[in-house]
């Protein structure tokens, strides 16, 4: 049994962000400001960039899971990969006209990859794709779920794509008119098939729709809002009430920490990454008198104080040093730590302990902190720059997936990574999902661009109208 004071813990993040200055939040401007970052960072981004540039199958634009651990495709980490290749072309570390056939090649197999009710032999069903695919022949992996949330990732990608790629060529119009059609096509109405108010998170051929569904605070946000505005096979105009409906079990904090909260950092990132909440407020929002974009900074600052604070006692937690959310951890282990028994995970979801899906085995995460960067840059670049000097996490396409400084242990059967005696376990991987977060944030960070082309996008538009959000560039 773990001896700690379990007290300061149930009492929320609010108690643990006391202790922490947390500035008001930076205005709000939709003219595209270029803000800076220091030197160092632009290292970070071209390394992360060529993640997707160098593992993706070119013959079909898929892009693996997980690198150098022999992988399937994730759909999510081909919706991070579209705009990560538009980034590229405004870097100057790929040409347009590359990046231009490479993400019509992807839009060309989306299109055209079979779907169908089978258990075996298509892609998708319904307009949706399955969780992971066959690097090679686009097919389902094994008996992953047909995904509503990555779907979702994969679609945002392809929504940025119909606004990046304007020109009148034959390829960028192909794209545009590609976009569309796969958007179009999903029937979102077919994970409330069973009769639930509400979107599953997924489906099983055999097995129906998964119990589960995207309500709450997490990082289905955004499946909502894509449901909302399709052209053609639209949720329902109460998706939104659905969603916010469990809002009351996830408030904490009070005064300026209180917010909207979710152990990981993950659903504050992964809509966010894509859609602008700046200045804009559903009825929820409107009542509690700041937009999801705050909620968010303040999400960030709890993580970190949490982390500060560090409760259950783990090496090298600090001020720079920080970061809860899903990733890679050493595996399942239960392990003497001090004078207790602690347990450890494999891949898993991690966040502050008395929060929604709290967990912490000591595991830390590049993408987490660096994912949050538009919201607390003043907190989050010096992250980047202490976990740079870490052992073995910073190589060929920067940040390793995760780390933990605690896990020392000589142990047979890891689930991944290594472990050194003095800096303890570190990933092997580099997973994409983790790696949008990272290369996206920071483009948004320094001059809104996969807000600026978003924003653009009718459907997004029009779910959020329908979602009840107004004001900002809504307007």
């Amino acid at each position: 049994m773990i001896s700690l004071d379990r007290r300061k813990l149930l009492q929320g993040s609010s108690l643990l962000i006391a202790g922490t200055a947390l500035p008001a939040c930076t205005s709000i401007t939709y003219s595209s400001p270029e803000r800076t970052l220091p030197a160092f960072y632009e290292d970070i981004e071209q390394r992360t960039f060529r993640f997707y540039w160098d593992t993706v199958n070119r013959k079909n634009g898929l892009v693996p899971d997980r690198w150098p651990t022999p992988s399937f495709s994730s759909i999510a980490a081909v919706g991070f990969a579209l705009p990560a290749y538009a980034i590229g072309i405004e870097r100057g570390w790929c040409t347009r006209a590359e990046a231009r056939d490479l993400t019509l090649t992807t839009l060309r197999f989306f299109w055209n990859a079979p779907q169908g009710p089978e258990s075996s032999g298509t892609a998708g069903y319904k307009g949706f794709f399955y969780h992971f695919l066959n690097m090679e022949t686009g097919l389902r992996h094994r008996d992953v779920e047909l995904s509503s949330v990555d779907t979702t990732i994969l679609m945002m990608g392809v929504l940025f794509a119909s606004q990046y790629y304007d020109r009148a060529d034959a390829a960028e119009r192909e794209i545009r008119d590609l976009a569309q059609k796969i958007y179009a096509r999903a029937d979102w109405n077919f994970f409330r098939s069973d009769g639930r108010a509400a979107i599953s998170m997924g489906w099983h051929p055999g097995g129906g729709l998964i119990p589960a569904n995207w309500t709450g605070f997490n990082e289905g946000m955004f499946v909502n809002i894509l449901a909302l505005g399709s052209p053609t096979l639209p949720g329902p105009d109460n998706l939104w009430e659905q969603w916010t409906a469990p809002y009351p079990n996830f408030w904490r904090g009070e005064g300026p920490t209180r917010r909207v909260a979710f152990a990981p950092l993950m659903p504050g990132q992964y809509s966010q990454i894509f859609i602008d909440f700046r200045g804009i407020r559903d009825a929820v929002m409107r009542e509690a008198g700041f937009d999801y974009f705050e909620n968010s900074r303040r999400e960030t600052y709890a993580n970190r104080a949490y982390c500060v604070a560090n409760p259950m006692g783990w090496q090298a937690y600090s001020g720079r040093l920080w970061g809860l959310a899903a990733c890679d951890g050493p595996g399942n282990f239960r392990l003497p730590y001090g004078s207790e028994t602690r347990q450890f995970y494999g891949y898993s979801a991690r966040g502050p302990v008395g929060e929604p899906d709290g967990r912490d085995d000591g595991t830390l995460t590049p993408s987490a902190a660096l994912g949050s960067l538009p919201f607390a840059p003043e907190i989050v670049i010096p992250v980047a720059e202490e976990m740079r000097k870490w052992p073995g996490l910073y190589d060929r396409y920067g940040f390793r997936d995760a780390f933990n400084p605690s896990f020392k242990y000589d142990v047979h059967k890891l689930e991944t990574g290594s472990v050194d005696p003095q800096s303890g376990w570190v990933a092997t991987d580099y997973i994409g999902i983790d790696q949008g977060p990272i290369l996206l944030q920071a483009a948004n960070h320094r001059n809104d661009f996969v807000w600026r082309y978003t924003r653009r996008v009718p459907a997004i538009r029009l779910g959020l109208k329908r979602a009840g959000f107004t004001g900002g560039w809504l307007g």
